[in-house]
């Protein structure tokens, strides 16, 4: 029998999650850039550049930019590492990678853009610096072997960024699920007509592990001085961690 994992507040089928995110995401694709600025009221935005900082990236640097959407991770850190560096922005959902790649040729770049399972990456050991995941890895339906697979491409010495939604400070859950509950969908159903879409996000945050649990996570997976950021009072961490 086919075991079960979450998607949202459902119970589904292990084997079905990936194809109802997909689902999820090809629906909000065209709008996840504008929704993403009205549901944060930007900070979004700096959430991402306060990843960046942390990556200590030089140029010449090589950077995995895994479940990358969009590619708002992926053209900052392309300032980074300069013309002699590497950034492979990567997505599971062809949607959403589309968008990130088509962003980038509009402003004249061309870096590798991989369709490809945060699960099972296709690059060798050992292979980049600095290894990144930004809301994506909530999705995912094993997440302990996601962590693994990061750090198996990681170069010994490289670093991880896992930037997600977590929990929120104790005294502001009223008012966070009010909004996430509440706003989120209302916001999802008139700007990208799609309101379950958002339903889902609110639902996945909460079943995502939180600071802590995610940080043992991630030693679990072989990282070493793991720590982690708490961004907007936990809406969001910033975690991070080496390879031994």
């Amino acid at each position: 029998m086919d075991k079960t994992t979450h998607f949202g507040y459902q119970q589904v089928a292990e084997s079905e999650k990936a194809a109802k995110v997909a689902e999820v995401f090809h629906s909000v694709a065209a709008k996840y850039d504008i929704m993403n600025d009205l549901m944060s009221a930007g900070l979004h935005r700096l959430w991402k550049r306060f990843a960046v900082a942390q990556a200590g990236l030089r140029p010449g640097m090589k950077v995995l930019d895994v479940a990358g959407g969009t590619a708002d991770l992926t053209r900052l850190f392309l300032k980074e590492v300069g013309e002699t560096g590497t950034v492979l922005l990567t997505d599971i959902n062809f949607s959403m990678l589309r968008e990130g790649r088509d962003r980038m040729l509009n402003e004249g770049r061309t870096p590798p853009a991989v369709q490809c399972d945060g699960e099972r990456l296709p690059f060798p050991d050992d292979h980049f610096d600095c290894v990144s995941v930004a809301f994506g890895l909530r999705n995912m339906t094993h997440k302990d072997q996601a962590l693994a697979e990061m750090n198996r491409v990681l170069k010994p010495g490289g670093r991880l960024l896992v930037l997600e939604f977590s929990k929120v400070w104790k005294p502001l859950e009223p008012a966070y699920d009010l909004y996430s509950f509440r706003l989120l969908p209302l916001m999802g159903r008139l700007v990208a007509n799609d309101a379950g879409s958002y339903q889902y996000l609110a639902e996945s945050i909460r079943m995502h592990p939180g600071q802590e649990e995610l940080k043992a996570m991630m030693e679990a997976a072989g990282f070493a001085k793991v720590s982690y950021h708490n961004l907007t009072a936990g809406v969001v961490a910033l975690h991070k961690g080496f390879k031994v």
